[in-house]
């Protein structure tokens, strides 16, 4: 598969950060990246992001890539918890209540092409919602760092 310039910016980004994470399994709070200045309201604040959640669900479990993935995952509460966690992340009140990233994966045997494959998901979804480049980038950048925890076959 050929990536265009914006995916490979995108993914660049990633594993930029992917490589400066370190530790151990930790709560989506204590992940090092700070969202960008308000990137929460610029993303719709979290009508917004539970829109782009469910979007991003249903794209993702019908992918051929990776929607074996997530074939048993109830999309609703996978959506919804995805929205509290992307809404804390990026500065809203939201508080992430689900499983840390080591614990939800667990069992799962995600390759780093599984991995590159949903931030490609996530990436056509952003785009459906109008997301600007800058702001996808943010929304990555503040992801990136549960690569660590989320990938399981290395």
């Amino acid at each position: 598969m050929k990536l265009n310039h914006k995916q490979v910016l995108a993914l660049t980004a990633l594993s930029l950060t992917c490589t400066l994470s370190f530790g151990q399994s930790t709560p989506a709070s204590a992940y090092p990246v700070q969202p960008a200045p308000g990137l929460y309201q610029a993303v719709g604040e979290k009508t917004g992001i539970r829109a782009l959640m469910d979007d991003f669900v249903v794209r993702l479990k019908a992918d051929s890539r990776i929607g074996d993935q997530f074939k048993d995952t109830n999309a609703e509460n996978l959506a919804s918890q995805l929205t509290d966690q992307v809404c804390q992340l990026a500065g809203g009140p939201c508080v992430y209540k689900g499983p840390d990233m080591k614990t939800a994966h667990e069992g799962m045997e995600i390759t780093r092409a599984h991995f590159n494959a949903l931030v490609e998901v996530l990436q056509v979804s952003m785009d459906a919602k109008g997301i600007s480049f800058q702001r996808q980038n943010q929304i990555l950048a503040l992801l990136a760092p549960m690569h660590r925890d989320t990938v399981t076959v290395r």
